[in-house]
């Protein structure tokens, strides 16, 4: 269990994250046409997983924007930007803010990337929402790069993040 804050008030995660070297747990998760996708349908790309709490957050709209701004140059690499949101709240955000070089997955129906990942928060306002997290996978699946923001209100590394690739 991953003990991180909000706005400084202790909350916890369900668990910790996939470790670096292992292969990443297979997800299902759904795309803004409401299509089902898993992880091996993006088997040969370069990942970096977006995960946050929610869209509609000022720090969550700020690392989309900013993943979405740098994804452009990034040779064989997707970006996925994960939450529980809505599919319909992904799109519109995106699509009021131009975004079009990150792929919307949520997790809304069933909880269980939050939950699989180690990533779910458990109690505190914000309890079953995911922590606001990045991992970094290679072209097989394997994690390569973790972070675990310890304050939801912070930014992740962008930087270290992508250097990981």
């Amino acid at each position: 269990m991953a003990s991180i804050t909000l706005g400084g008030n202790a909350i916890n995660t369900n668990g910790e994250l996939p470790l670096v070297g292992t292969t990443a747990p297979n997800f299902q998760l759904v795309k803004n046409d409401l299509s089902v996708v898993s992880l091996s349908d993006f088997k040969g790309s370069k990942l970096v997983l977006n995960i946050f709490p929610s869209i509609d957050t000022g720090t969550c709209a700020t690392s989309v924007r900013t993943f979405n701004s740098n994804a452009i140059a990034l040779d064989n690499t997707k970006v996925l930007c994960i939450s529980r949101d809505l599919p319909f709240a992904q799109k519109r955000f995106c699509g009021a803010e131009g975004l079009e070089n990150i792929v919307n997955l949520s997790d809304f129906n069933t909880g269980s990337f939050g939950k699989d990942y180690g990533l779910e928060i458990v109690d505190g306002p914000l309890a079953g929402l995911h922590s606001r997290v990045v991992i970094v996978l290679d072209e097989n699946g394997s994690v390569i790069y973790t972070e675990q923001i310890s304050e939801i209100a912070d930014e992740p590394n962008y930087q270290a993040a992508l250097e990981s690739l």
